[in-house]
């Protein structure tokens, strides 16, 4: 796990190593064990690398990194959790190695199945490969954008690297804010991650499941991934199913715990996380295999003293069956505050609350030096869960619109109105233009797709909340919260051979009898405390902001409305904004709803006051 960093002037000119330099120091966050760079021979291209050193530790993992004969240079952001069983095949075909990393790998793979690499690998992954001879580059991200990567291209250079402010810091670019995507973030936090835009115009994100070639100065951009693609044939009976699903499940969390350093988990105590760990236990005591972490009996428990969302009693349920002592990291009032201008720079982007929960937790396991966690994100997207009934009239309901929504561009404009008039109602509108002003929706990765007409609209719902909308935003911010103190944040329920036979099942799997994630609770029946196994409860991994705004960021938040923002001025009712504001704190009224709505709000002027 790294930052990464390129730049390709397509005129020809040198990169002056100062630029390389300094691109690749604005990603060092990410990699706090080494730094490197390298140039092509005509110094028209250069690429930097900040190293988190996980797999094969020592010098043999350094990067930038060149194939064997030296006409391949790559620099990559990731785990190939599968490179055991790769390399084994690769050598059979004639590849030699000269260490143990899972990066000469995929030089090696690269060299053997070009392209095709990419479906054989089992993992997480941004990275970029320029090819000596032809001079071309290559970029590729996973297939549901785990790991980011951004660009700026202009008529002169290519510029890339792991974050959105990097590019933005640089010096490279003269950014600017994309009013259109201002104004989406602000109605819908959810609308954009999933787009190849960003809030600074000059920015491109690669979308996930896509690769993109730099030849002869003109970038090619093509998807190669579609999960519908990959679809598998299901068992008859539910028995079958359940037990597929364990199998692969307990198989992705072996694949994750390869490691040649410490790793733990951020455990919550709802079902996703508690899933994780138990599982970690169980194929600890039935036998580690090659290159598993011995040194996995970690668990970081984010606890809230008195706050609705602490889940501390669940959490101690789980570590105290998987028989592993947790460490608490206790976020109270006192922490609103706390350094609050970076958790918010560290997030890079606009979200509908502060991640400082997130970012304590795994500032916690750095100190103790655990620098790969196992997480259960993905579970909620892949299965259902934001509601806990999920036979409700809403809950149907929502699924309805959604499923519209997944193919039918009227259909999402109409959503994207009703959204608009139901927070007006809500008096927590504040575009200015009125709904006139409602922003055009961006192109989403995997809007359009053609859906198999038997799927229900539960099953159209989850497949565009896990590859659109809601999934690709939550792994943006646990990315950039983790990370931000060089921690890597594996994935179970995202193993995508898990996540294609979870998506190929009925409705009736995942959503039954009231309760979601049916499949996953029957598969992990005895794996588990059954109070959790079948508890309804479900919080997240959020800071308690309505306590926070009622409180202690109020004083922030006011400091922050009076600041001259001319950009957002042109956007938003500040008068409106604030006196709704104003309202809530004086009469401690905020709450979950409100915060979702105004700290968009907040954290867009917050960001566009620094573009």
């Amino acid at each position: 796990m790294c930052g990464i960093a390129g730049i390709v002037n397509v005129s020809g000119q040198a990169v002056e190593p100062a630029e390389i330099e300094r691109l690749t120091a604005l990603v060092a966050h990410r990699g706090p064990d080494g730094a490197g760079h390298w140039f092509s021979a005509e110094r028209n291209v250069a690429l930097g690398h900040r190293r988190l050193a996980i797999i094969d530790p020592g010098p043999g993992g350094y990067q930038p990194m060149l194939s064997s004969d030296g006409r391949y240079a790559i620099v990559f952001n990731g785990e190939i959790y599968n490179f055991l069983e790769l390399r084994r095949e690769l050598e059979a075909l004639g590849a030699n190695f000269r260490t143990q990393s899972d990066t000469e790998v995929i030089l090696a793979a690269w060299r053997t199945w070009q392209e095709g690499m990419l479906t054989r690998f089992n993992g997480m992954w941004a990275l970029a490969i320029f090819d000596t001879e032809t001079r071309e580059l290559f970029l590729a991200r996973d297939r549901f954008g785990i790991k980011p990567l951004l660009y700026a291209m202009s008529p002169d250079r290519l510029v890339f690297a792991s974050e959105q402010r990097a590019l933005v810091q640089s010096g490279l670019i003269a950014p600017s804010i994309d009013i259109d995507v201002a104004r989406r973030l602000m109605l819908d936090a959810f609308g954009v991650e999933g787009s190849e835009r960003t809030l600074c115009r000059e920015v491109r994100r690669l979308q996930a499941g896509h690769c993109m070639w730099l030849r002869g100065g003109r970038l090619e951009i093509r998807r190669w991934w579609c999960t519908l693609d990959h679809l598998p044939s299901v068992p008859d009976t539910e028995a079958e199913r359940v037990e597929r699903f364990g199998e692969l499940f307990r198989d992705a969390v072996a694949l994750r715990m390869r490691s040649d350093v410490p790793i733990g988990t951020c455990l919550s105590g709802g079902f996703d996380s508690s899933a994780v760990i138990c599982e970690m236990a169980a194929h600890a005591k039935a036998g580690m295999g090659p290159r598993d972490s011995a040194a996995w009996r970690h668990a970081f428990v984010a606890t809230f003293p008195g706050a609705s969302n602490d889940e501390r009693p669940m959490a101690e349920q789980a570590a105290a069956w998987a028989d592993v002592d947790p460490t608490f990291v206790e976020i109270g009032r006192n922490d609103a505050l706390t350094d609050l201008d970076r958790i918010l720079d560290d997030n890079d982007d606009v979200y509908i609350s502060l991640p400082s929960a997130a970012w304590q937790l795994y500032r916690e396991l750095r100190r103790a030096k655990v620098l790969v966690s196992l997480d259960g994100h993905g579970a909620d997207e892949l299965m259902g869960a934001y509601l806990q009934e999920g036979q409700s009239g809403a809950f149907r309901l929502r699924n309805i619109l959604a499923g519209a929504a997944s193919n039918s561009p009227l259909a999402r404009r109409c959503i994207d109105i009703l959204r608009a008039i139901t927070v007006r109602a809500e008096g927590h509108y504040f575009l200015r233009g009125g709904l006139r002003g409602i922003p055009a929706e961006l192109p989403l990765v995997g809007d359009g797709d053609a859906l198999p007409s038997e799927w229900g609209a539960l099953n159209r719902r989850l497949y565009r909340m896990f590859h659109s909308t809601v999934l690709p935003t939550i792994l943006r911010n646990f990315d950039r919260v983790s990370m931000a103190h060089g921690v890597e944040v594996r994935m179970p329920f995202m193993d995508w051979r898990l996540v294609t036979y979870t998506m190929a099942l009925p409705e009736a799997s995942k959503s039954s009898d009231g309760y979601t994630k049916m499949l996953a609770r029957r598969a992990m029946e005895g794996r588990m405390p059954e109070s959790i196994r079948m508890g309804r409860r479900k919080v997240g991994l959020n800071s308690p902001m309505p306590e926070w705004l009622n409180g202690p960021l109020s004083g922030w938040a006011a400091a922050l409305l009076d600041r001259n923002v001319p950009a957002f001025s042109e956007l938003v009712d500040e008068v409106r904004l604030r006196k709704t504001v104003d309202r809530l704190t004086a009469a401690k009224k905020w709450d979950w709803e409100s915060v979702g709505r105004i700290w968009p709000y907040l954290n867009a002027k917050w960001m566009m006051a620094r573009l």
